[in-house]
């Protein structure tokens, strides 16, 4: 978790570095505000993306590429957002964590924070090879290499994460970064420069350089589903780029703070509150990659359709479905549902 919801603090403690600030305004915000939106969240994100491991889980026998990497970027969002019910603990209770928590919610925020973007990019390189490569991809794209490729991306994630958590600890009530003397002024610089590069504007400039390839490609081949494709290509690339922008461009502004460009109380208390709501503000992208990269699709709305009906003749103790529709209707649409629950078209997996 990035500092700046420190409590029960007037001193800045931000990356290991003391100022003698009025932190209330901050405070303020933080009990207020982050505990509710931080439940909203949470709830969101789990219910969506429990539904997709769900759906991958149970839709099909035979799996594809693309339902591995769907499934991890499910867990990844998962291993997000179960950590914010801890950090609405932490603003709302005076004692906070203990060490090991502190440790433990702090690597767990992390890695599903780069595990998440890295998982996004993966599904962008995957749909290029796809589609633009295809006369090649053939071999490539099985399942075992998914699997391999996702083994991967977690080990780069915990890998890639490890500078952000390694010396946060407990200090004074506090969860925050304690670093030796020898690296305080510079291991803030170099946590704010890793998020900026490896978690925002390489994975951006890949999926733009993938996406752009597939819109090309699909420009020069006759498809009906050309359109559809763009709309949720924009969407994809769109949504990425508006909830991580604003974040990460505080973050470079804040990294100027190390060099001596803000130096008043008010600067600095303006700044951190604006990263604050930048960031709560990215938090909903975890929500919303169900919607994009599994609900958009036909099979999902197909799954979701034989759910609802399967929980309704539960709840309902019969089959409800049987009754709305002639014999023979219901035998073609079990028949349809059921096809779609167990084919999984390459058309769909590459481009939802």
């Amino acid at each position: 978790m990035t500092e700046t919801i420190l409590k029960a603090t007037t001193l800045d403690y931000y990356e290991g570095i003391t100022f003698g600030c009025d932190q209330k305004d901050i405070l303020d915000f933080g009990m207020m505000f982050l505990p509710s939106f931080y439940s909203l969240v949470f709830a969101v994100g789990l219910v969506g993306n429990l539904l997709v491991i769900f759906a991958l889980t149970n839709s099909s026998k035979h799996k594809s590429i693309t339902d591995i990497y769907l499934f991890n970027l499910a867990l990844s969002d998962l291993l997000f957002v179960t950590t914010l019910p801890f950090w609405s603990h932490y603003l709302l209770h005076e004692e906070g964590f203990n060490n090991a928590l502190c440790k433990l919610i702090t690597a767990f925020y992390f890695i599903g924070y780069y595990s998440g973007i890295f998982f996004i990019t993966i599904i962008s390189i995957d749909r290029y090879v796809a589609i633009v490569l295809a006369a090649n991809s053939l071999n490539s794209r099985t399942v075992q290499h998914g699997v391999v490729v996702s083994l991967g991306v977690w080990a780069a994630a915990i890998l890639v994460a490890t500078p952000q958590f390694m010396f946060t600890e407990k200090v004074d009530k506090e969860c925050l970064s304690n670093y030796p003397d020898s690296l305080q002024h510079i291991w803030p610089i170099l946590k704010n420069v890793e998020i900026n590069s490896i978690g925002f504007v390489i994975p951006l400039l890949i999926m733009c350089f993938c996406y752009f390839g597939i819109i090309r490609t699909i420009f020069s081949c006759k498809n009906h589903r050309k359109t559809r494709t763009i709309k949720l290509i924009s969407v994809v690339v769109g949504v990425f780029f508006l909830f991580w922008t604003p974040y990460n461009v505080m973050i470079f502004v804040d990294t100027l703070k190390f060099y001596g460009f803000f130096e008043s109380c008010e600067v600095k208390n303006n700044l951190r509150l604006v990263i604050n709501v930048t960031e709560t503000f990215a938090f909903v992208h975890c929500c919303l990659n169900p919607f994009i990269y599994a609900f958009a699709g036909e099979k999902f709305r197909k799954y979701l359709h034989h759910l609802y009906r399967k929980c309704l003749s539960i709840l309902c103790g019969h089959d409800a479905h049987t009754q709305l529709l002639p014999p023979v209707a219901h035998r073609r649409e079990s028949t349809f549902i059921s096809s779609s629950i167990t084919n999984y078209t390459s058309d769909e997996s590459i481009l939802l």
